[in-house]
């Protein structure tokens, strides 16, 4: 049956369904009573639907509470037994691989580290070298916490670059910094790795899962509009204006900001990237005299990088670790002076990225910009300041005076989290209705414009 606005009586139910889900699971517990005014759904649709839902076993009871005058009220929340999710992070110095349960808690995880060549840095992204990571990883979480596959919900996979979809090999990621030229990574992933046909791969760019986990979960929750950056050995970006919504992932580390400037990993002169990414950073750092410890990767390069700069004050506070000169012996006395060398290329990073900073200020008028990634972990909140202080002083002064500029809160997990969330958020989006158990007239409105796409 269809009705004036060319919803159908499944829509509806779909629709329902999504509300009470998508309530329960980020407010709840919650009571059937509780459960009208948060979806705007009369007592007989939240009956009928909770109903359903814990038959499915979907929903679950967790205890009572007292009502005014009457029988305890039930509460109801998801069970986090009903599904599992894989997320998967192709980072830039290793692939993380967690297998969470409905509720996001972890139930295994295992971390492949991406072996670094300096003379041919391109090498560590080799295709069938990071599918084999994936294949293995994700049959180990699985055997780890010994979950069959048929729970799984979908795998969700964030990965450098523009991710393309197309009929014939689904995700295609073009990751040009990365040496990925079209590859047909979710086609090469059905066919290496051992997981029921009817399991989905969400793939896309690892910025967007990043700030998808922070709008649900992190720093973001709560804002109207935000753009989340990832800062590791490039940076990207994430804008949101939509709460519940994906975002859209921007190349932004590729806005040229210096014309004819330094070259940048992916081709090009004058890049953010080739000013400010990780990488970038710590090559600069090296040709302007700076030593960092031979044979290490980037996070640690980036630790002696900043142990350098901001050694550790006498008097430092008990319990924390004095930061001690790279390479010196344990027990050594800690270094009392900044590098002069370090702090001037943390100096001049941080004017870059301000001005970076802005022009998402001035595009898009955020109400919060966030910062994520390993390097901006390790950066801080100390860094963060300097580099606010320029973002205000290079953007325009009405946006700049209504955007709080912070760090993420979920830490070096985030990026999986929020690939894990893909499949999760199209459960919900289906009504809590796994993708190969629906017919065509079941699915979500935007499924049908997907095929239609797809086939053309």
């Amino acid at each position: 049956m269809t009705m004036r606005n060319g919803r159908t009586v499944r829509d509806l139910r779909r629709e329902n369904r999504t509300a009470v889900l998508q309530r329960l699971y980020f407010d709840g517990p919650l009571s059937r009573f509780s459960l009208g005014p948060a979806t705007g759904l009369s007592s007989g649709s939240v009956s009928n639907v909770v109903a359903e839902l814990v038959a499915e076993g979907l929903v679950e009871e967790a205890g009572s509470v007292d009502s005014a005058g009457g029988r305890p009220r039930t509460l109801l929340r998801v069970s986090p037994d009903s599904g599992c999710m894989i997320g998967v992070d192709v980072g830039e110095t290793r692939i993380r691989i967690e297998l969470f349960d409905l509720t996001l808690t972890e139930l295994a995880r295992t971390e492949r580290p991406l072996a670094v060549d300096s003379a041919n840095p391109h090498d560590r992204y080799e295709v069938g070298f990071v599918v084999d990571h994936l294949r293995e990883g994700i049959a180990e979480v699985l055997r780890t916490a010994d979950v069959p596959a048929e729970r799984l919900l979908g795998v969700g996979v964030g990965v450098p670059g523009i991710v393309a979809r197309t009929a014939e090999d689904g995700a295609v990621v073009h990751g040009q910094t990365i040496g990925w030229d079209a590859v047909p990574l979710e086609r090469l992933l059905r066919e290496s790795v051992e997981l029921p046909a009817s399991v989905p791969y969400w793939i896309d760019n690892g910025a967007k899962t990043l700030g998808q986990a922070e709008m649900w979960f992190g720093a973001g929750r709560g804002a109207r509009s935000a753009v989340v950056v990832l800062f590791g050995s490039g940076v990207g970006a994430c804008v949101v204006d939509d709460p519940m919504g994906p975002g859209r992932a921007i190349e932004w580390g590729h806005l040229t900001v210096r014309v004819r400037g330094r070259r940048c990993r992916c081709g090009a002169q004058g890049c953010l990237e080739a000013y400010a990414g990780a990488e970038a950073l710590l090559e600069r750092w090296r040709e302007a005299g700076g030593v960092p410890p031979a044979g290490a990767d980037e996070e640690t390069a980036l630790t002696a990088m900043l142990a350098a700069a901001y050694p550790a004050e006498p008097g430092t506070a008990p319990g924390t670790d004095p930061v001690t000169e790279p390479g010196a012996e344990p027990g050594t006395a800690p270094r009392t002076e900044p590098d002069a060398t370090a702090l001037a290329v943390l100096a001049e990073t941080a004017e870059y990225l301000g001005a970076g900073f802005a022009d998402l200020i001035n595009l898009f008028q955020p109400e919060r910009i966030l910062v994520g990634g390993w390097a901006g972990l390790q950066l801080g909140t100390r860094f963060l300041e300097t580099v606010s202080g320029y973002a205000k002083e290079y953007a325009l002064t009405y946006p700049a005076a209504r955007v709080a500029i912070g760090m993420g809160t979920l830490g070096p997990d985030a990026v999986t989290v929020g690939a894990a969330i893909l499949p999760l958020a199209d459960f919900f989006a289906r009504g809590g209705r796994r993708a190969e158990t629906e017919t065509v007239e079941e699915q979500p409105a935007w499924a049908s414009t997907v095929r239609d796409r797809e086939a053309h």
